[in-house]
């Protein structure tokens, strides 16, 4: 039997350093739609789904969306966003670390907030394994902040969502962990400070991949 804990992981800010591409995607996409905003507000919201994102800083600067705005936003970001994805690496560590659970036995899925038209070139990217389970955006009804993505990729596996580990590197990450009733693990990688992780839900905080992996004992994986 085995009794590792089983790991769900993020990608964007978490395998992937993708999180200011992002911005800058969806700020030069607001901004087409008459929204002006800072790039550290933008970033501020990645990790929740993107229409959320969307309509939650339009209602900063008193803009709603219609609903076609709104899609018309979702798709000029990610039009945006795939024209960095050139400048996109896999964060330290996020290859070794994928490497390391399988090779360990680690039940492990990939959960994602972005749809798969921008996520498929990024499991490309870290070379994520056939047979791996990825859950994104398109799979659930809501995205992060809800915890249906964490549960899905649970479910995926086949493993109770009390007995998992949801890693992230945003607030929405851990807020949905803690929804979901998994535990939550974040990373720096993504620009959110260690205090803020800790406050939405984080019992342990890491660098990136790479300092996780190091201390991957602390989850209970041996």
């Amino acid at each position: 039997m085995n009794d590792r804990p089983a790991l769900l992981l993020d990608l964007d800010g978490t395998l992937t350093d993708s999180v200011y591409q992002h911005a800058l995607a969806w700020c030069k996409a607001l901004e087409l739609a008459g929204i002006t905003l800072s790039v550290w507000r933008i970033h501020r919201r990645i990790g929740m789904s993107g229409g959320l994102l969307a309509e939650s800083l339009a209602r900063e600067t008193g803009h709603e969306l219609s609903e076609q705005e709104a899609a018309n936003v979702k798709q000029a970001h990610l039009r945006l966003f795939t024209a960095h994805l050139h400048d996109i690496r896999p964060l330290p560590g996020a290859q070794d670390l994928m490497r390391h659970l399988t090779k360990k036995g680690v039940p492990w899925a990939v959960a994602t907030s972005g749809p798969l038209a921008s996520a498929g070139p990024l499991l490309k990217l870290v070379d994520v394994p056939p047979g791996v389970p990825v859950i994104s955006r398109d799979d659930v009804e809501h995205a992060k902040p809800n915890p249906d993505l964490w549960l899905a990729a649970a479910e995926r596996l086949g493993v109770p969502i009390e007995s998992a580990i949801a890693v992230g590197d945003s607030v929405w990450d851990l807020l949905a962990a803690r929804r979901a009733r998994a535990l939550g693990v974040g990373l720096l990688s993504g620009g959110y400070g260690q205090e803020e992780l800790e406050r939405a839900g984080a019992y342990r905080v890491y660098e990136d991949p790479a300092d996780l992996l190091v201390h991957i004992d602390e989850l209970g994986i041996r």
